[in-house]
Protein backbone atom coordinates (compact mmCIF):
# COMPACT_ATOMS: atom_id res chain seq x y z
CA UNK A 1 0.00 0.00 0.00
CA UNK A 2 1.87 2.99 -1.33
CA UNK A 3 1.23 6.72 -0.04
CA UNK A 4 3.15 9.78 -0.13
CA UNK A 5 3.60 10.81 3.63
CA UNK A 6 2.76 13.93 3.25
CA UNK A 7 -0.79 13.56 2.20
CA UNK A 8 -1.88 10.27 4.57
CA UNK A 9 1.39 8.91 5.93
CA UNK A 10 2.08 5.88 8.68
CA UNK A 11 0.94 8.22 11.67
CA UNK A 12 -2.47 8.99 9.99
CA UNK A 13 -2.96 5.05 9.27
CA UNK A 14 -2.01 4.13 12.68
CA UNK A 15 -4.00 6.90 14.06
CA UNK A 16 -7.48 4.98 12.51
CA UNK A 17 -6.78 2.00 14.83
CA UNK A 18 -7.36 -1.77 14.83
CA UNK A 19 -10.06 -0.97 12.90
CA UNK A 20 -8.67 0.47 10.26
CA UNK A 21 -10.33 2.53 6.95
CA UNK A 22 -11.26 2.48 3.55
CA UNK A 23 -8.20 2.70 1.15
CA UNK A 24 -8.80 4.73 -2.04
CA UNK A 25 -7.08 6.83 -4.70
CA UNK A 26 -5.99 3.89 -6.47
CA UNK A 27 -4.57 4.57 -9.68
CA UNK A 28 -2.50 1.60 -10.77
CA UNK A 29 -4.83 -0.97 -12.25
CA UNK A 30 -2.56 -4.08 -11.04
CA UNK A 31 -2.52 -2.41 -7.54
CA UNK A 32 -6.53 -2.79 -7.84
CA UNK A 33 -6.47 -5.95 -9.25
CA UNK A 34 -3.93 -7.19 -5.80
CA UNK A 35 -6.49 -5.39 -3.20
CA UNK A 36 -9.40 -6.70 -5.03
CA UNK A 37 -8.09 -9.92 -4.71
CA UNK A 38 -7.03 -10.15 -0.66
CA UNK A 39 -9.10 -11.69 1.91
CA UNK A 40 -10.15 -10.71 5.22
CA UNK A 41 -6.61 -11.32 7.06
CA UNK A 42 -4.14 -10.93 4.45
CA UNK A 43 -1.27 -8.54 4.83
CA UNK A 44 0.65 -5.87 2.88
CA UNK A 45 3.08 -3.86 3.38
CA UNK A 46 2.70 0.12 3.85
CA UNK A 47 5.19 1.97 2.29
CA UNK A 48 6.01 6.01 1.61
CA UNK A 49 6.94 7.08 -1.86
CA UNK A 50 8.61 10.24 -2.70
CA UNK A 51 12.12 11.65 -2.03
CA UNK A 52 12.44 8.58 0.96
CA UNK A 53 10.49 5.66 -0.25
CA UNK A 54 10.58 3.41 2.73
CA UNK A 55 8.70 0.13 3.86
CA UNK A 56 7.34 1.81 7.30
CA UNK A 57 4.64 -1.09 8.33
CA UNK A 58 2.46 -3.73 7.23
CA UNK A 59 -1.27 -3.43 7.30
CA UNK A 60 -4.43 -6.03 7.05
CA UNK A 61 -7.28 -6.38 5.35
CA UNK A 62 -9.85 -5.96 7.97
CA UNK A 63 -13.21 -6.53 5.78
CA UNK A 64 -13.98 -6.77 2.00
CA UNK A 65 -15.42 -4.00 0.05
CA UNK A 66 -17.78 -4.44 -3.11
CA UNK A 67 -15.87 -2.27 -5.07
CA UNK A 68 -13.00 0.48 -4.25
CA UNK A 69 -13.62 3.69 -4.39
CA UNK A 70 -10.63 5.06 -6.75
Amino acid sequence: FKSEPQVFGWHDQAALGPAGGEWHGVRNHQARNHMRAMAVGDRGFFYHSGKDPAVVGIVGAGGIGATLNT
